[in-house]
C-alpha cells in the first residue's frame, strides 16, 4: 500500500452531502487518516466543501478524484442508488473503496461489485459504521460471559421522522426505510447472532410511491433466538436494542450509535452501566479498520466481510420482494 511516509491514509470522498461532512469531521480528528480530496458533480460545490473542511484537493467529477494517484482510499458517500457505477469505476482503476451503507441497491449489484474486487484484488468494504465500533466486542464479551444466561429474544428499533425526503420517497433513489434504517436493525441482530435464519417474516406500510415507510421483521434463528426488528422513516423511535437472556438482559441505548449498555440481572435487577469510549463521531473506527486492513494486505475488513455484506443484501432483497417494493435497478 502506497501511503505517505508517515503512514497517513489519504481518503478521497465522493459526494458532498451530510454523510460526507460527517466523514470529513471524523478524518480531521484523526492523525492516522486525512481528508485529502473531495469529488462532486459540481466543481463549485466541491471547492466550497474543501474550503469548509480543510481538504487539499477539490474535483468537479468523480472520475478526476479516482484518477488522483495520491488517493489511498475512495469513500463512496453518495446515495445508495448511485453506489454501483462509481464503485465499479474506482475498483476498475485499482482504488480501494469504502462504500456507505446500504452497500448497493440490491444483491445483484453487490455480487457484481464484490466479484470485481476479487478479480482485481482490490480492497473493498461496506461502511456500516456500527460493525466497526468497539462496543461490538463489549456486547459479544457480555453475551459470551454468561451474565444474561442463554439469549432468547432480540428486539431492535430505529425510527426517524424524515418527512417526504426524495431519498425516502423515490424508487429511483432506492427509497424506503429498509435500506436507510432497517439495515442497522438487521446488522444489530446479525453481528451478535450470526446463526442461520430458519424463518423470516415481514410487514410494511408503504408510501403512495410504493416505498416501505415503516416495517417490522421477525427472524427465527437456528440456535433458538427470535429477533423482532422495526424501522421507520415516519416516527421518532426509541432506537433501543435489547438482548434478553434466561438470566438477565442487555439494553443498548441506540442501535445506530451505541453510547451505553445497561446490564440487568434476574427480575430486571440493575447490575451496571457500561459507557463506550469517547468518540469523534463514531465513524473513525471504519476508517482506522480500512487503514489497518490495507497495511495488512487484506482485501476485506474482518469486521464486515464481503460474505456478510452479500448476506444482508440478499435478506433485504427477499423482504422487498415480499412487500412488493421495487427499484428500477431490480429490472436491469
Amino acid at each position: 500500500m502506497a501511503m505517505k511516509g508517515n503512514g497517513v491514509l489519504r481518503v478521497g470522498i465522493i459526494g458532498a452531502g451530510w454523510i460526507a461532512e460527517k466523514a470529513a469531521i471524523t478524518l480531521n480528528g484523526l492523525k492516522e487518516c486525512e481528508a485529502y480530496a473531495i469529488g462532486s458533480r459540481s466543481l463549485e460545490k466541491a471547492e466550497t466543501f474543501a474550503k469548509q473542511w480543510n481538504i487539499s484537493k477539490a474535483y468537479g467529477s468523480y472520475s478526476e478524484l479516482i484518477a488522483d494517484a495520491d488517493v489511498d482510499l475512495v469513500y463512496v458517500a453518495t446515495p445508495h442508488s448511485h453506489h454501483f457505477d462509481v464503485t465499479r469505476a474506482a475498483l476498475s482503476a485499482g482504488k480501494p473503496c469504502l462504500v456507505e451503507k446500504a452497500f448497493m441497491a440490491n444483491h445483484k449489484q453487490a455480487a457484481e461489485i464484490v466479484e470485481l474486487a476479487h478479480e482485481r484484488r482490490v480492497f473493498l468494504a461496506e461502511a456500516i459504521w456500527t460493525r466497526y465500533q468497539p462496543v461490538v466486542k463489549t456486547v459479544r464479551d457480555l453475551i459470551n460471559s454468561g451474565r444474561i444466561g442463554t439469549p432468547r429474544l432480540v428486539t431492535a428499533t430505529l425510527g426517524y421522522s424524515m418527512g417526504e425526503k426524495p431519498r425516502i420517497m423515490r424508487p429511483d433513489l432506492c427509497g424506503g426505510a429498509l435500506l436507510d434504517l432497517g439495515v442497522y436493525a438487521l446488522n444489530f441482530a446479525r453481528m451478535f447472532f450470526p446463526a442461520n435464519i430458519i424463518d423470516i417474516e415481514g410487514q410494511c406500510v408503504k408510501s403512495k410511491t410504493g416505498m416501505d415507510l415503516t416495517n417490522a421483521i421477525t427472524l427465527i434463528l437456528e440456535d433458538g433466538v427470535l429477533c423482532n426488528l422495526q424501522s421507520s422513516a415516519t416516527c421518532v423511535g426509541d432506537n433501543i436494542g435489547v438482548i434478553a437472556g434466561t438470566e438477565g438482559n442487555l439494553i443498548i441505548d441506540n442501535i445506530n450509535n451505541p453510547q451505553k449498555i445497561t446490564v440487568n440481572g434476574p427480575n430486571r435487577t440493575y447490575m451496571e452501566t457500561i459507557h463506550v469510549p469517547q468518540q469523534i463521531t463514531g465513524y473513525e473506527y471504519q476508517f482506522l479498520a480500512c487503514r489497518q486492513a490495507l497495511i495488512d494486505g487484506l482485501l476485506e475488513p474482518c469486521e464486515m466481510p464481503h460474505e456478510e455484506t452479500l448476506y444482508i443484501m440478499r435478506l433485504m432483497d427477499s423482504l422487498r420482494q415480499r412487500w412488493g417494493v421495487r427499484y428500477p435497478m431490480d429490472e436491469q
